[in-house]
């Protein structure tokens, strides 16, 4: 089987000046875990899932290491959420992504995410993003595929 195959046709994509709060209201809106980040031009620049999203509310080790004391309150922490609602997507998206086309395998989809320990991979045709396929919905599909033919 290959990825065109489950290829999910609808594209929720966030832009590079997106800010945090619209990230976040756009992934629960659309009830998406991660949506590619794209330039004014639509170019593929970036992933932004709900681990990025979170990941900034907690401390990079550099930052817990000199300021311990910013940290131990963890309701504070919380509230964090607000004071950083306008910083850009770009700032904290994942900008290292692997992308895949349409006609690889959907077990090769699989592999490059448990390598890469990521979730999500855009698909890219002709040098556009045309989707995006989540290692749900490969694990889902190949067990109903295999379990069918059983």
């Amino acid at each position: 089987m290959k990825i065109r195959d489950i290829l999910d046709q609808k594209i929720v994509t966030v832009r590079k000046d997106t800010t945090y709060e619209e990230a976040a209201k756009i992934l629960l809106d659309n009830e998406v875990t991660g949506a590619p980040v794209v330039d004014s031009e639509g170019k593929l620049v970036g992933i932004i899932t709900e681990k990025d999203i979170f990941k900034v509310l907690l401390p990079y080790y550099q930052s817990y290491y000199e300021h311990p004391e910013y940290y131990t309150d963890l309701e504070e922490r919380e509230l964090k959420a607000k004071d950083i609602r306008t910083m850009k997507v770009e700032v904290f998206m994942s900008k290292n992504i692997s992308s895949i086309t349409p006609d690889e395998p959907i077990m090769r989809a699989g592999a490059i995410m448990l390598a890469r320990k990521i979730g999500h991979l855009p698909v890219v045709e002709n040098g556009k993003l045309v989707g995006v396929v989540s290692g749900t919905k490969i694990f889902r599909f190949v067990l109903k595929n295999q379990l069918n033919n059983n």
